[in-house]
């Protein structure tokens, strides 16, 4: 991940409702959720919701998908560990001192179990 794409990110993730929106996601994983369910789960309107989607997708946080007449949202996992990456690839003077962070795979949580989340609207 270059400097220009992490600049971007890390702006997109420094304010407190696109924060919030991303950390739903990630704890979602894979299968998403409507952003019906992202608005009511952090109480935030439609159109302010919108306005941090587009805000996430611009930086390549999330993407979106279509489900009939729904938009599935989900968070960009590799863009997270390139971004952790980046920020954590010269600790320790180059010393080996921590296992490097991982996104984990998908429909798997971070013990290794299978996951299942109910994303209907």
């Amino acid at each position: 991940m270059d400097t220009k794409h992490v600049l971007k990110a890390l702006a997109a993730l420094a304010q407190e409702s696109r924060l919030a929106i991303f950390r739903l996601l990630i704890q979602t994983g894979p299968a998403g959720l409507y952003a019906s369910k992202i608005g009511e789960a952090l109480h935030i309107s439609s159109s302010a919701l919108s306005f941090h989607l587009k805000e996430l997708s611009h930086a390549n946080l999330v993407v979106a998908r279509q489900e009939g007449r729904f938009v599935v949202y989900t968070a960009q996992f590799d863009t997270m560990t390139a971004l952790v990456g980046f920020l954590t690839e010269n600790c320790c003077a180059g010393e080996a001192c921590a296992v490097p962070a991982q996104a984990c795979p998908p429909g798997v949580d971070a013990a290794g179990n299978a996951r299942a989340h109910d994303t209907r609207p």
